[in-house]
């Protein structure tokens, strides 16, 4: 980083480790918007569409776009729900086909092959919209756009300036969020930072909850004298890990809530996996499927099983997928869960039973795998009692 520290030079910085990442950057004036108060990059959009879904009908192209572009209920948070289901399962369209209508998906982005994407950073992102009838206008400090999507909003603040902080930063961030709804429809993760700290977090997450990323490899953390912003930006915002997480480490979990009134209403709280839960959950993934691979399917497809390298020595097919220490706070639940999603899709649809050692944590969990539904792609069943179990398992 340059010596002179200033907010441009940190933002110089991020920008040229984003485009060490593999995206490239686009100056606002490139992107050519038709209009400020539209964040969506459409004529990108539509041309990935295309790209990524080459047998889907034009009009059914047209209308998956027409999906993504008309989000725009009074609720900022349910509106980014909904986009978050489009971006991971897809729109569902439908088309003709040989006389007949027949139900198509069709992807926003490519998830199996991250570069196959559209993959842009650009800076002072100006949005405009109407508050109270004049016009705000804000300029958000970088904006990571993926397929013409602006998913990644960070702020940065000078290191320099005692007054400029990570806090600062996270508040400039929720101001956005009121003058500015509209490009968080479709945000998937937030970042603050004041050069040298640097902090990420979900639409909802207070600042409490706004965690650092403390490594790149997932094997060491970076040391002290690295810069947060450079280990979060290299660790989280690669491409691969960010659309790793946004597929299968983001939940939106709902509980219902009483007010003082006895009046009943469902909280939802967007929730993104912390670097040791996502690392976690991924070595555990790849050492359960080591676990219970067999000797042919290793055979048969070694490019799939035969190059896991945090398990490489262990035998294939042992059983024994490991164990995962946790210490009291870390969030066991949710990595539980970030682990079900994950292995249901790696592992040909398994049945999962998970087994506590207390009535209340049993109901605790539960409530959460029960909350997440959309990340498990099936509603979660408690069992009574061990007949209860064996009814379930049959």
């Amino acid at each position: 980083m340059s010596n002179r520290i200033t907010e441009s030079a940190v933002e110089d910085f991020c920008l040229e480790v984003l485009e060490s990442q593999g995206y490239r950057f686009v100056s606002p004036e490139e992107l050519n918007r038709q209009e400020p108060e539209k964040v969506i990059m459409v004529e990108t959009l539509r041309e990935m569409i295309a790209q990524l879904n080459p047998t889907v009908p034009l009009p059914a192209q047209e209308e998956t776009m027409r999906k993504v572009l008309d989000i725009a209920s009074p609720d900022q948070l349910a509106n980014n729900e909904a986009f978050h289901r489009y971006l991971t399962e897809g729109i569902k369209v439908e088309i003709q086909k040989d006389g007949e209508t027949r139900g198509e998906i069709v992807n926003l982005v490519d998830y199996d092959t991250p570069l196959n994407n559209r993959l842009q950073v650009t800076n002072q992102f100006t949005v405009c919209a109407q508050q109270r009838g004049t016009t705000v206008t804000k300029r958000p400090d970088v904006i990571l756009l993926i397929n013409g999507l602006p998913l990644v909003v960070i702020e940065l603040k000078n290191p320099a300036d005692e007054n400029a902080t990570v806090r600062k930063a996270y508040d400039q961030l929720q101001t956005y969020k009121v003058e500015i709804p509209q490009l968080f429809f479709y945000n998937t993760v937030l970042v603050a930072s004041d050069g040298i700290e640097a902090r990420t977090g979900s639409l909802t997450a207070g600042f409490s909850r706004f965690m650092r990323w403390k490594t790149v490899d997932g094997i060491r953390e970076d040391e002290a004298v690295i810069p947060q912003i450079e280990t979060l930006t290299k660790g989280m915002l690669r491409p691969d890990v960010l659309l790793d997480l946004i597929k299968q480490f983001t939940v939106f979990e709902k509980s219902e809530t009483e007010d003082e009134n006895g009046l009943k209403q469902i909280e939802t709280v967007k929730k993104i996996a912390a670097y040791h839960q996502y690392h976690a959950v991924n070595k555990a993934i790849e050492s359960t499927i080591r676990a219970t691979a067999s000797i042919e399917t290793v055979n048969e497809d070694p490019t799939t099983y035969g190059n896991l390298p945090s398990v490489k020595d262990q035998p294939i097919g042992d059983q024994k997928a490991g164990v995962v220490w946790h210490t009291q706070g870390s969030g066991k639940s949710l990595s539980m869960v970030f682990y079900t999603g994950k292995a249901v899709l790696a592992l040909n649809n398994p049945t999962i039973v998970v087994l506590t050692d207390r009535n209340d944590l049993d109901q605790q969990l539960f409530d959460t795998f029960a909350s997440c539904k959309q990340l498990l792609r099936q509603t979660p069943v408690q069992a009574e009692n061990r007949n209860d179990l064996r009814n379930l398992l049959r």
